[in-house]
């Protein structure tokens, strides 16, 4: 409706007009190395320029960067910053950091952001990428893919129930979003947040690697990596180590090539 804000919390209907409040506002700023992301074959052992805004466009219940994940643009006045696209490229660049990666919230509720440091950064030679849950439709990631070079999709779960239980989403969206990226030739790394009881099963573990290596090929890599309590969800504990071992045999028995832990 006219002068409210739509779930993520940092787009308003000013005037019949959707208008962003997050450009150029990036709340967290940081040099990381790019295995952080984690992205383990895309620019291994060197620098990434990482940004974020506030907001997102699910809600994680287990999630480690609620603080701006779910916070709106006013929330977070303290430790923002005007920062215009090129001020972002030229920064990474004086950095020696050889991408930028949009990460820590949902790029996705940031788009235009996205978009325009993209641009500034490639024309600099740096290089772009997408640190994002994949909950996205398909014309705006499309549009998109031009002016990135890799994407890493965390996908939550495989199954629609934990999606809609545990982040207020869809996994089907997430899914469609993979075969897309990997479709456009980007180069495309998954995570997998296990957590013990809730996406811990060996049979989900299972039908998630067989779908990878069917619908994005064994060459994907497939990060599983272990839950702490967090946000709203502090009643579990950590993941066992064995647990995620177990992952990887599983990922290896079904032909996947680059399982991590």
């Amino acid at each position: 409706p006219p002068d409210e804000r739509g779930y993520c919390g940092v787009r308003e209907n000013r005037g019949g007009a959707y208008k962003t409040l997050v450009h150029s506002r990036p709340c967290s700023l940081n040099i990381d190395p790019i295995e952080k992301k984690p992205m383990f074959h895309f620019l291994p052992g060197t620098k990434a320029f990482s940004l974020a805004t506030a907001g997102c466009n699910i809600e994680c219940q287990f999630c480690q960067n609620w603080q701006i994940s779910q916070m709106r643009p006013e929330q977070l006045t303290q430790g923002t910053q005007y920062a215009p696209p090129a001020a972002i490229a030229r920064a990474a660049a004086e950095n020696d950091c050889r991408s930028i990666a949009y990460t820590y919230s949902e790029p996705v509720v940031f788009y235009e952001y996205v978009r325009d440091i993209a641009g500034e950064a490639r024309a600099r030679g740096v290089k772009s990428a997408m640190i994002s849950n994949g909950y996205i439709q398909e014309q705006p990631i499309r549009d998109l893919a031009p002016r990135l070079d890799a994407i890493k999709i965390d996908l939550k779960s495989f199954t629609e129930s934990f999606y809609r239980d545990y982040c207020r989403g869809e996994l089907k969206p997430v899914l469609q979003t993979l075969e897309i990226v990997k479709g456009l030739g980007l180069w495309l790394e998954i995570v997998v947040l296990i957590i013990p009881t809730l996406n811990d099963g060996e049979v989900e573990c299972r039908d998630l690697c067989r779908w990878v290596k069917r619908n994005l090929g064994p060459e994907t890599p497939v990060h599983f990596t272990r839950f702490h309590p967090m946000y709203k969800l502090q009643n579990l504990p950590s993941t066992p180590v064995e647990t995620l071992d177990r992952n990887f045999s599983i990922a290896r028995s079904e032909g996947l090539y680059y399982p991590y832990v």
